[in-house]
């Protein structure tokens, strides 16, 4: 059974829906009677809800034609007129069916469902390299998230926004920034972990808005920082800090 003190560990597991049911009831309970973990759920899932559209991917315009086109070939199945019928239909027409689904399934990525439904379509179509490295960036950051020991940190720069997402327990670490200044030609935003004042890469941000998760483990880091470096990065930071971001 969970104590209380456990309880107050699960923020980011349910905001990131990662409990199962005892655990998520438990935790509700918990919720109406704690304003602390109601405000770190609000917390988490806003932040939940940036780093997932920070990745959607737009339908391409073509895919809703494409999908209609495919439609008018595809045979629907007629009601059948005994029980003996709806049982061979069913056997029958089990491969179409799925066919439809299929279909419908592709219906709703083009009518704006978003990102992840586009990049399961473009992954059954086997063009799905850069849908599989968002799927699994995906993966970890809603793992990060549902660590028992996840937290966050926001700082500001320029009129745009940097949050980082960490877990000691993980040792990893995840970056969005919103609306930070815009890049010139030629630069990139580059994350570096503070090894007690030396900086070690952590990766690249080539966008004023977007998520990166860190290469590397957190180790004995002490926070990130982020330097605009010339495209493809720099070994050690050629200038100032934007941001700073304190682990604690």
């Amino acid at each position: 059974m969970t104590s209380s003190a456990d309880l107050h560990t699960l923020t980011g597991a349910y905001a990131a829906h990662a409990l199962d049911d005892p655990e998520r009831e438990a935790f509700e309970r918990h919720l109406l009677q704690c304003e602390a973990c109601a405000l770190e759920v609000a917390e988490f899932r806003d932040t939940l809800a940036r780093l997932g559209a920070a990745e959607t991917v737009a339908p391409p315009p073509a895919l809703k034609a494409r999908v209609l086109a495919k439609t008018a070939t595809v045979r629907q199945l007629p009601p059948p007129s005994t029980p003996g019928e709806a049982v061979a239909g069913r056997r029958g027409g089990r491969r179409r069916t799925w066919t439809r689904l299929a279909l419908a399934a592709c219906v709703a990525a083009a009518a704006g469902l978003g990102g992840i439904a586009v990049q399961q379509y473009q992954r059954a179509e086997h063009a799905g390299v850069r849908a599989q490295q968002l799927q699994t960036q995906q993966a970890r950051l809603t793992a990060l998230l549902a660590a028992p020991d996840v937290r966050t940190a926001t700082a500001r720069s320029g009129g745009g926004s940097g949050t980082v997402v960490w877990s000691q327990h993980l040792g990893e670490a995840g970056f969005l920034a919103d609306g930070l200044p815009p890049l010139a030609s030629g630069t990139t935003y580059e994350l570096w972990f503070d090894d007690a004042g030396t900086m070690r890469p952590g990766g690249l941000l080539t966008t004023s808005s977007g998520t990166v998760l860190l290469d590397g483990k957190i180790k004995d880091a002490a926070g990130i920082g982020v330097t605009v470096e010339p495209a493809g990065g720099s070994r050690h930071p050629s200038g100032r800090p934007v941001l700073l971001l304190p682990f604690s």
